[in-house]
């Protein structure tokens, strides 16, 4: 025996008829419902309030983030190259056997500031003949402001092996080469400088 059907409500059918009267458009035939149906009663429909809507909050901006960086490890990338030095001298370094005749630290520094300061530093140990200098970059920050994308950290770290081989820099320095860890380790490079001619 099927289920017996209950009516329904008083409130359930003003709902179906508010429902009905805002969404439902009527067949032609004027069938408003089921065969021996009472015919629905009129629904009042309330006008569109002319009072102005309030607009939704702006969104907040996405703050800037930092390019991506992708390139592969520098101090990684120049282990595996083959060296430009006499390759004894370059095991010693390596090894941090050879004490550098200078050093330069730039922590703490801007890129633009620390690229004018690596270039004086660099002509002018040149100038005065010396052959291996160090240059303490840092590992960089490793702060949670890049979760959304990768990101390298140690702006100057990656940046100076670029710096060295361009203008005016590139015609001075012979070879380059991560540090000892008893001389900075991943934040340090060993420069090699060529002769004066």
């Amino acid at each position: 025996m099927p289920p017996r059907r209950r009516s329904l409500t008083r409130e359930e059918r003003a709902l179906w008829e508010r429902v009905v009267a805002t969404t439902a458009t009527p067949l032609q035939g004027g069938g408003a419902g089921p065969p021996g149906a009472p015919p629905p009663r009129p629904v009042k429909v309330a006008k569109p309030s002319t009072a102005p809507q309030p607009q939704p909050a702006a969104p907040r901006p996405i703050p800037p983030t930092t390019a991506v960086d992708l390139s592969p490890d520098p101090h990684a990338s120049l282990r595996a190259r083959a060296p430009r030095m006499d390759r004894g001298r370059y095991e010693k370094l390596r090894r941090g056997r050879l004490e550098p005749e200078a050093r330069l630290d730039l922590h703490g520094m801007t890129a633009e500031r620390a690229h004018a300061a690596l270039t004086r530093f660099i002509l002018s140990a040149h100038a005065e003949g010396l052959r291996l200098v160090l240059v303490i970059t840092g590992k960089g920050r490793d702060g949670a402001e890049h979760v959304i994308a990768p990101h390298r950290h140690g702006i100057l770290r990656h940046s100076l092996p670029h710096w060295l081989s361009a203008p005016p820099l590139a015609g001075r320095v012979l070879d380059l080469a991560p540090a000892h860890r008893k001389h900075g380790g991943g934040g340090a490079y060993y420069i090699y400088l060529r002769r004066q001619r």
